[in-house]
Protein backbone atom coordinates (compact mmCIF):
# COMPACT_ATOMS: atom_id res chain seq x y z
CA UNK A 1 0.00 0.00 0.00
CA UNK A 2 2.73 2.43 1.02
CA UNK A 3 4.38 1.62 -3.11
CA UNK A 4 0.63 1.93 -4.76
CA UNK A 5 -1.54 4.65 -2.74
CA UNK A 6 1.20 7.63 -3.22
CA UNK A 7 0.82 6.85 -7.28
CA UNK A 8 -3.04 6.61 -7.13
CA UNK A 9 -2.94 10.26 -5.42
CA UNK A 10 -0.85 11.59 -7.61
CA UNK A 11 -2.46 10.22 -10.71
CA UNK A 12 -6.33 10.62 -8.89
CA UNK A 13 -4.92 14.57 -8.55
CA UNK A 14 -3.96 14.97 -12.31
CA UNK A 15 -7.21 13.23 -13.79
CA UNK A 16 -8.89 15.41 -11.70
CA UNK A 17 -6.97 18.79 -13.08
CA UNK A 18 -7.31 17.20 -16.31
CA UNK A 19 -11.48 16.18 -16.65
CA UNK A 20 -12.87 18.27 -14.43
CA UNK A 21 -13.07 22.20 -13.76
CA UNK A 22 -10.70 23.53 -10.98
CA UNK A 23 -12.41 25.59 -8.43
CA UNK A 24 -10.23 27.56 -6.57
CA UNK A 25 -12.10 27.36 -3.51
CA UNK A 26 -12.63 23.55 -2.83
CA UNK A 27 -9.25 22.94 -3.49
CA UNK A 28 -8.00 25.74 -1.09
CA UNK A 29 -10.40 24.02 1.82
CA UNK A 30 -8.82 20.50 0.47
CA UNK A 31 -5.54 21.98 1.44
CA UNK A 32 -6.59 23.57 4.46
CA UNK A 33 -7.64 19.68 5.41
CA UNK A 34 -4.52 17.96 4.30
CA UNK A 35 -2.64 20.08 6.12
CA UNK A 36 -4.41 20.09 9.53
CA UNK A 37 -4.65 16.06 9.17
CA UNK A 38 -0.65 15.80 8.27
CA UNK A 39 0.49 18.54 11.22
CA UNK A 40 -1.58 16.13 13.49
CA UNK A 41 -0.62 12.91 12.32
CA UNK A 42 3.03 14.39 12.80
CA UNK A 43 2.81 16.14 16.46
CA UNK A 44 0.50 13.25 17.66
CA UNK A 45 2.70 10.04 16.36
CA UNK A 46 5.32 10.76 14.19
CA UNK A 47 7.10 13.27 16.58
CA UNK A 48 6.21 11.74 19.99
CA UNK A 49 8.05 8.15 18.41
CA UNK A 50 11.43 9.92 17.03
CA UNK A 51 12.13 11.18 20.39
CA UNK A 52 11.17 8.52 22.46
CA UNK A 53 14.61 6.61 19.99
CA UNK A 54 16.68 8.61 22.50
CA UNK A 55 19.03 10.61 19.91
CA UNK A 56 19.77 13.46 21.78
CA UNK A 57 20.64 15.78 18.20
CA UNK A 58 17.32 14.66 17.20
CA UNK A 59 16.09 18.32 17.25
CA UNK A 60 18.49 19.59 15.06
CA UNK A 61 17.99 17.57 12.46
CA UNK A 62 14.51 18.84 12.41
CA UNK A 63 15.13 22.13 12.90
CA UNK A 64 17.14 21.26 9.42
CA UNK A 65 14.31 19.70 7.90
CA UNK A 66 12.73 23.03 7.89
CA UNK A 67 15.79 24.46 6.50
CA UNK A 68 15.75 22.07 3.65
CA UNK A 69 12.11 22.80 3.00
CA UNK A 70 12.64 26.57 2.66
CA UNK A 71 15.11 25.78 0.38
CA UNK A 72 13.05 23.36 -1.88
CA UNK A 73 10.49 26.19 -1.99
CA UNK A 74 12.77 28.28 -3.40
CA UNK A 75 13.89 26.31 -6.16
CA UNK A 76 10.12 25.34 -6.68
CA UNK A 77 8.30 28.57 -6.12
CA UNK A 78 5.62 26.56 -3.13
CA UNK A 79 4.60 23.72 -5.12
CA UNK A 80 4.74 21.51 -1.76
CA UNK A 81 1.88 23.82 -0.64
CA UNK A 82 0.43 24.78 -3.44
CA UNK A 83 1.29 28.04 -3.97
CA UNK A 84 3.54 28.39 -7.62
CA UNK A 85 3.64 29.89 -10.95
CA UNK A 86 4.82 28.28 -14.04
CA UNK A 87 5.39 30.73 -17.58
CA UNK A 88 2.68 29.97 -19.93
CA UNK A 89 5.40 30.08 -22.64
CA UNK A 90 7.20 27.90 -20.75
CA UNK A 91 8.23 24.79 -23.58
CA UNK A 92 10.88 23.24 -21.54
CA UNK A 93 10.99 20.75 -19.09
CA UNK A 94 11.10 22.42 -15.62
CA UNK A 95 14.13 20.59 -14.71
CA UNK A 96 14.27 23.00 -11.43
CA UNK A 97 10.51 22.42 -10.22
CA UNK A 98 10.94 18.71 -11.03
CA UNK A 99 14.46 18.45 -9.08
CA UNK A 100 12.96 20.17 -6.01
CA UNK A 101 9.29 18.01 -5.92
CA UNK A 102 11.43 14.76 -6.31
CA UNK A 103 13.55 15.30 -3.47
CA UNK A 104 10.74 16.32 -0.83
CA UNK A 105 8.75 13.36 -2.87
CA UNK A 106 11.44 10.87 -1.95
CA UNK A 107 12.30 12.05 1.75
CA UNK A 108 8.77 11.83 2.67
CA UNK A 109 8.72 7.95 1.53
CA UNK A 110 11.38 7.16 3.88
CA UNK A 111 9.13 6.92 6.59
CA UNK A 112 5.95 5.99 5.27
CA UNK A 113 6.21 1.55 6.47
CA UNK A 114 4.40 0.84 9.13
CA UNK A 115 2.74 3.66 9.96
CA UNK A 116 -0.59 3.84 7.96
CA UNK A 117 -1.90 7.15 9.54
CA UNK A 118 0.98 8.65 8.13
CA UNK A 119 0.56 7.41 4.68
CA UNK A 120 -3.13 8.68 4.52
CA UNK A 121 -1.64 11.96 5.84
CA UNK A 122 0.63 11.79 2.71
CA UNK A 123 -2.08 10.90 0.35
CA UNK A 124 -4.44 13.36 1.30
CA UNK A 125 -1.42 16.06 1.15
CA UNK A 126 -0.60 14.66 -2.09
CA UNK A 127 -4.27 14.70 -4.08
CA UNK A 128 -4.30 19.08 -3.90
CA UNK A 129 -1.03 19.29 -4.43
CA UNK A 130 -1.35 16.90 -7.96
CA UNK A 131 -4.10 19.17 -8.91
CA UNK A 132 -2.16 22.31 -8.38
CA UNK A 133 0.79 21.16 -10.17
CA UNK A 134 -1.23 19.72 -13.14
CA UNK A 135 -3.17 22.89 -13.65
CA UNK A 136 -0.01 25.05 -14.21
CA UNK A 137 1.25 21.94 -16.53
CA UNK A 138 -1.61 21.88 -18.74
CA UNK A 139 -2.18 25.76 -19.09
CA UNK A 140 1.86 25.98 -20.14
CA UNK A 141 3.21 25.17 -23.82
CA UNK A 142 4.67 21.86 -22.54
CA UNK A 143 3.98 18.98 -24.63
CA UNK A 144 1.68 16.31 -23.51
CA UNK A 145 4.62 13.76 -23.51
CA UNK A 146 6.33 15.66 -20.97
CA UNK A 147 3.64 16.61 -19.08
CA UNK A 148 2.71 12.69 -18.90
CA UNK A 149 6.90 12.02 -18.05
CA UNK A 150 6.95 14.65 -14.92
CA UNK A 151 3.23 12.91 -13.79
CA UNK A 152 5.01 9.61 -14.32
CA UNK A 153 8.64 10.18 -12.56
CA UNK A 154 7.12 12.02 -10.10
CA UNK A 155 4.15 9.73 -8.32
CA UNK A 156 7.55 7.08 -8.44
CA UNK A 157 9.58 9.92 -6.29
CA UNK A 158 7.35 8.68 -2.84
CA UNK A 159 7.40 5.06 -3.76
CA UNK A 160 11.20 4.85 -4.18
CA UNK A 161 12.13 6.36 -0.53
CA UNK A 162 9.77 3.97 0.43
CA UNK A 163 11.04 0.98 -1.36
CA UNK A 164 14.17 2.11 -1.12
CA UNK A 165 14.01 2.48 3.21
CA UNK A 166 12.66 -0.72 3.22
CA UNK A 167 14.33 -3.33 0.62
CA UNK A 168 17.55 -2.29 0.97
CA UNK A 169 20.45 -1.24 3.71
CA UNK A 170 21.62 1.94 1.91
CA UNK A 171 19.73 4.00 4.93
CA UNK A 172 19.82 2.08 7.26
CA UNK A 173 22.86 3.64 9.46
CA UNK A 174 21.10 7.57 9.03
CA UNK A 175 16.99 6.41 8.81
CA UNK A 176 16.35 8.28 12.45
CA UNK A 177 18.26 11.26 11.30
CA UNK A 178 16.47 11.46 7.68
CA UNK A 179 12.85 10.62 9.80
CA UNK A 180 13.53 13.75 11.81
CA UNK A 181 14.46 15.85 8.44
CA UNK A 182 11.00 14.63 6.95
CA UNK A 183 9.29 16.20 10.59
CA UNK A 184 10.87 19.51 9.88
CA UNK A 185 9.71 19.42 6.24
CA UNK A 186 6.02 18.04 7.20
CA UNK A 187 5.49 20.70 10.19
CA UNK A 188 7.27 23.51 7.46
CA UNK A 189 4.70 22.76 4.97
CA UNK A 190 1.54 21.71 7.01
CA UNK A 191 1.78 25.26 9.22
CA UNK A 192 2.20 27.18 6.39
CA UNK A 193 -0.64 25.67 4.27
CA UNK A 194 -2.75 26.31 7.63
CA UNK A 195 -1.16 29.77 8.67
CA UNK A 196 -0.72 31.47 5.31
CA UNK A 197 -2.83 34.93 5.08
CA UNK A 198 -6.51 34.36 4.06
CA UNK A 199 -7.92 36.45 1.38
CA UNK A 200 -8.07 40.31 2.32
CA UNK A 201 -6.21 38.76 6.13
CA UNK A 202 -10.41 37.47 6.80
CA UNK A 203 -11.39 35.11 8.95
CA UNK A 204 -12.77 32.01 7.40
CA UNK A 205 -15.37 29.86 9.02
CA UNK A 206 -15.00 27.53 6.22
CA UNK A 207 -11.22 26.80 6.22
CA UNK A 208 -11.39 26.81 10.32
CA UNK A 209 -14.16 24.08 10.09
CA UNK A 210 -12.34 22.17 8.23
CA UNK A 211 -9.01 22.45 9.69
CA UNK A 212 -10.19 21.53 13.07
CA UNK A 213 -12.10 18.36 11.00
CA UNK A 214 -8.92 17.24 10.30
CA UNK A 215 -6.87 17.22 13.66
CA UNK A 216 -10.43 15.35 15.10
CA UNK A 217 -9.90 12.95 12.15
CA UNK A 218 -6.27 12.65 13.20
CA UNK A 219 -7.23 11.86 16.97
CA UNK A 220 -9.65 9.56 16.83
CA UNK A 221 -8.26 7.10 14.01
Amino acid sequence: MNLLLPILAVLIGFGISYFLHRKSTTINLLLAFSGSFLLSVTVLEFLPDIYNSGVSSIGVFILGGILLQIILEYLSGGAEHGHFHLSKEKKSFPFVLFISLSIHAFLEGIPLHGNAHLLYAVIVHKVPIAIIIASFLFNTNLSKLKIAVFLILFALMTPLGSFVQNNTSLLDEISIYLDAIVIGIFLHVSTTILFESSKDHKFNIYKFGIIVFGIVLALVL
